[in-house]
């Protein structure tokens, strides 16, 4: 099981497979960018990527996801690069596909959820996060069995008749089906912990960061606990949510850190890590956390607005907070220039009017990592920290009392 999805730990080379959808009226540019997160996924996972091969087409190829000719192009290329040892899509390939294109490429074939769940598998640490990643691979693994038995194919009885093959098949299927079985009974079993943990924290005011993948969230997260989350610049560096007590001023809290999102992530994913999203569920105030320095931070935001909409639907403050402004870059444009002004044309502070403007979120700019603006932003989470726990504990005015004026 654990060698069938995980990938090696020293670099492979990989080439990179993408389709631009029209039924889906998807652009060039969009499939770059799907691709250069693949690219970053694959980087995360061990392996480099050589070479990218993209293809238009109304619908993908049913039987091989590329077309025929497409396919004739990369086994080409890995015919003359013996060297590299992998191939990754940027969907999900069916048992049919991903038989079909192992079958002629006559390479390793990853698709970008076993890809992710890869990842997943090597990332997580502490038993929650573990049983989440396993039953996810299970269920991706169940409807795929048939292509890890093709070389027993030739040994099927005939009619009426069951050969060996088939039967390991049957075999395998009860396996898993039970194992899918006891490891839901087993995150039941956490999940109730869990919901125990949340109760016994009593009635603080709970925060809980969200976010792309890869945005800064934990370095926040040890910027204002003081506390010392794992951060790194790669996908999926935090699986766990880390809950950590917090005060600003007067006034404690609890912030949670929670597993980014990302693009297409897997349906099993989803499923599995629900009860992670549990702090987003429970929190009081959410802050939203954005690279402003990523030229696709718009696409970000939309991607966690969807899937925040998914997990809970409740009205609640949200702050929108732009990180790594001191990582932000722009191209000015010349004043003979005379064509419209493209996303990395605007200035900093032209996207700060911008989005102000907006006035549908409170918008906060910082640098985590350099601490710039974050008294400004510990101000702002500290008003709306401070009415919700003032109006959960009236009596409790002590809080409050500002001792500054007597320090002088």
């Amino acid at each position: 099981m654990g060698d069938y999805l995980k990938t090696k730990k020293e670099q492979e080379k990989a080439v990179l497979i993408g389709v631009i959808d029209q039924s889906k009226s998807m652009t060039i540019q969009e499939v770059e960018e799907y691709l250069a997160e693949l690219d970053f996924l694959a980087l995360t996972a061990g392996a480099r990527t050589v070479k990218r091969f993209t293809q238009k087409l109304d619908y993908p190829n049913p039987k091989t996801f590329v077309g025929a000719g497409k396919l004739d192009e990369i086994q080409d290329y890995l015919e003359a690069n013996e060297d590299v040892g992998m191939v990754i899509f940027d969907d999900e390939l069916s048992p049919t596909q991903l038989r079909n294109v192992e079958r002629i490429l006559k390479r390793k074939i990853l698709d970008r959820t076993n890809l992710i769940l890869d990842i997943f598998a090597s990332r997580a640490q502490t038993a929650h996060a573990k049983t989440q990643v396993e039953l996810a691979q299970y269920q991706y693994l169940l409807p795929r069995l048939t292509r890890m038995w093709t070389h027993l194919e030739r040994q099927r009885g005939g009619i009426g008749m069951r050969g060996p093959g088939e039967t390991q098949i049957e075999t395998d299927r009860r396996i898993i089906l039970d194992k899918i079985a006891k490891l839901k009974e087993d995150l039941k079993k956490i999940d109730k912990q869990k919901a125990t943990q949340r109760k016994n924290r009593g009635k603080l005011v709970r925060v809980a960061l969200v976010g792309y993948t890869n945005v800064g969230k934990s370095t926040l997260m040890n910027m204002l606990s003081k506390s010392d989350v794992f951060a790194e610049n790669k996908l999926f560096a935090t699986l766990d949510t880390t809950v950590r007590k917090v005060v600003i001023q007067n006034v404690p809290f609890l912030l949670a850190d929670t597993v980014g999102f990302i693009r297409k992530l897997p349906h099993h994913l989803v499923e599995s890590f629900k009860s992670t999203l549990d702090e987003v569920r429970e929190a009081d105030v959410i802050l939203h956390v954005v690279d402003i320095s990523h030229p696709n931070f718009e696409d970000h935001i939309k991607v966690v607005n969807e899937t925040m909409a998914e997990i809970d639907n409740r009205e609640k403050p949200t702050f929108l907070v732009f990180n790594k402004i001191d990582a932000f870059t722009y191209v000015k444009k010349d004043e003979d220039d005379l064509l419209p002004k493209t996303r990395e044309n605007y200035s900093l502070d032209e996207l700060k009017q911008m989005w102000i403007a907006k006035g549908d979120t409170p918008c906060l700019f910082i640098s985590a990592i350099e601490k710039q603006n974050i008294e400004e932003f510990r101000e702002k989470v500290y008003d709306v920290i401070r009415e919700i726990h003032s109006a959960r504990f009236p009596y409790n005015d002590f809080l409050y009392q500002d001792y500054s004026n007597l320090m002088d």
